[in-house]
């Protein structure tokens, strides 16, 4: 039996008062909490996000709710990404 990943999202939620960062803890793994500014990050699966932030969009102490777009931004980079960055005339006399 092979060791299978779950697919994670992380989910940002900013709250009115942090008294009640504690609930969100059934939403999901509560990863960080900021009292400055008043936000809390959940980690929860790739198959729940929808109905989990249409439940916390409800929650009366929640002001707002973001979904990371971490998971959906690409970080494999080829040479042909770096074609489309051409240095300036001016760049290129400072690297030779």
């Amino acid at each position: 039996m092979a060791f299978e990943a779950k697919k994670r999202r992380g989910v940002i939620v900013y709250l009115y008062h942090l008294r009640q960062s504690k609930q969100l803890r059934r939403y999901g793994n509560l990863q960080y909490v900021s009292r400055k500014m008043k936000y809390a990050l959940i980690y929860m699966d790739e198959v729940d996000v929808k109905k989990t932030v249409e439940k916390l969009k409800q929650l009366r102490f929640v002001k707002a709710v973001e979904i990371s777009n971490r998971p959906d931004i690409t970080t494999e980079f080829s040479k042909q990404d770096h074609q489309a960055y051409k240095l300036t005339e001016e760049d290129q006399e400072k690297f030779s």
